[in-house]
């Protein structure tokens, strides 16, 4: 019973964070759209800006208990033996949850519809290897600091997805839960649903692809390694 009680606590945390970062995500869209007079540069600014500054907030309010809002730093976190694998299920849940509450948060705020599809075209290959690169960097940024300099985190990943929505072309989605959400917010944050697949197989990919790599990088090298 105590297990199940801790689970469905970090299992809240991740479905109240994930919430407050699609909350911050689409509401800091719509109100820099709307300011911004028709400047897109400007509009993503101000959606950069609060994004990550959000991010840095939700994180140390929720890390104590439970921060990744997050299925693919989930799945990371199994990979790499930090969380049990028949947890997974109820993280992305909480997580896919929380990320449609926040959508509709954010909508009702604004006077908008409380879903509506997205037809903000996120397609081809220039956006799908910036979402790998995004969630690439993401994890590495993560399970770098994470190993050595825990409390840095929540800022790294703060700064990070402030950089990348600039660096990368797809303005670093890099959440497969906040990627689907936000396929049915047809605002200046939004994707058609009909691009959401292609964005979340590469996420997964990505972060397969920087776990095995720091995997490797924190491995013990045997004494033979060490000799040759």
């Amino acid at each position: 019973m105590a297990v199940a009680a801790d689970l469905r606590r970090r299992a809240a945390a991740e479905f109240f964070g994930t919430a407050f970062l699609l909350a911050t995500v689409i509401g800091s869209g719509i109100m820099g759209e709307r300011l911004s007079g028709g400047n897109v540069a400007i509009a993503l600014l101000a959606n950069t800006i609060a994004t990550g500054a959000g991010l840095v907030a939700f994180i140390l309010a929720f890390e104590s208990i439970s921060a990744h809002f997050n299925p693919v730093v989930t799945v990371a976190a199994a990979a790499q033996g930090d969380l049990r694998w028949r947890d997974v299920p109820v993280y992305v849940s909480a997580q896919t949850l929380g990320a449609f509450t926040g959508v509709a948060i954010a909508h009702v705020m604004f006077g908008v519809a409380t879903f509506s599809v997205s037809t903000h075209e996120r397609s081809g290959i220039g956006q799908l290897v910036g979402e790998f690169v995004a969630t690439f960097g993401l994890v590495t940024i993560i399970w770098g600091c994470a190993r050595r300099r825990s409390t840095a985190v929540p800022f790294a990943v703060g700064a990070y997805i402030t950089a990348a929505y600039w660096f990368t072309s797809s303005t670093s989605f890099a959440n497969p839960a906040v990627t689907v959400a936000r396929g049915f917010s047809n605002t200046f944050a939004g994707i058609r649903p009909i691009d959401v697949p292609g964005f979340v197989v590469v996420q997964f990919i990505a972060a397969i692809a920087a776990a095995s790599l720091f995997r490797w990088l924190l491995s013990v090298p045997s004494k033979s390694d060490v000799t040759d």
